[in-house]
């Protein structure tokens, strides 16, 4: 259960979870969060876990952040800063100046904290390690990144060439009837594929 980054301090800031992961954080349902990225709470979490491997500075917690999620995800400064603003606020995070850069280390008061909620942010890590793993999977099927037989040069100009009429159909700004079509044809696609000979 998420039992709440503040409920000693600013109760409520992290507390919307409070009664469990089901009711809106989900790391499960529809994909990703239901369908959303990271709130403020849960970052705040995450950023936790990562001071907790070593001090980090904004910059790097982004950065950490994206090559986790491949790619899927860099939050923005503008959610980053002031989470570590937050923490540092509340005690869950020190901050020392290293010219014109801040380093942030977790405190005892965020450790004991992260381990309050050690469980979920392991599942939105995780979930963020599987996310990142699909997308590349994705990347790879258009690249035609993929090993041995399946970047087969004929199979690679097909895939190339329906990425192509997709896009230009889709560029084209189609009708809801057209995309309806597009949608069918794609399916057929896929179904013939998964056909067993």
């Amino acid at each position: 259960m998420y039992r709440g980054c503040a409920r000693r301090a600013h109760a409520g800031h992290f507390g919307r979870f409070g009664a469990g992961m089901g009711h809106g954080a989900g790391l499960g349902g529809r994909g990703f969060f239901g369908g959303r990225k990271l709130g403020s709470d849960e970052l705040q979490l995450v950023i936790l876990a990562l001071l907790e491997e070593r001090p980090r500075h904004g910059y790097e917690i982004i950065k950490a952040l994206e090559e986790t999620s491949r790619g899927f995800y860099a939050p923005s400064p503008g959610m980053v800063y002031p989470a570590l603003t937050y923490l540092d606020e509340v005690g869950y995070a020190t901050v020392e100046a290293e010219g014109s850069k801040k380093l942030y280390r977790i405190s005892d008061a965020g450790l004991a904290n992260l381990n309050e909620n050690r469980a979920f942010v392991d599942a939105v890590l995780a979930q963020l390690a599987h996310v990142g793993s699909k997308m590349d999977r994705v990347r790879q099927a258009f690249a035609g990144d993929e090993p041995g037989d399946i970047a087969h040069a004929a199979v690679d100009a097909a895939r190339h060439e329906l990425r192509a009429a997709l896009i230009a159909k889709l560029n084209a700004s189609p009708s809801a009837e057209e995309l309806q079509r597009i949608s069918e044809v794609l399916k057929r696609a896929t179904e013939e594929l998964r056909r067993k000979r």
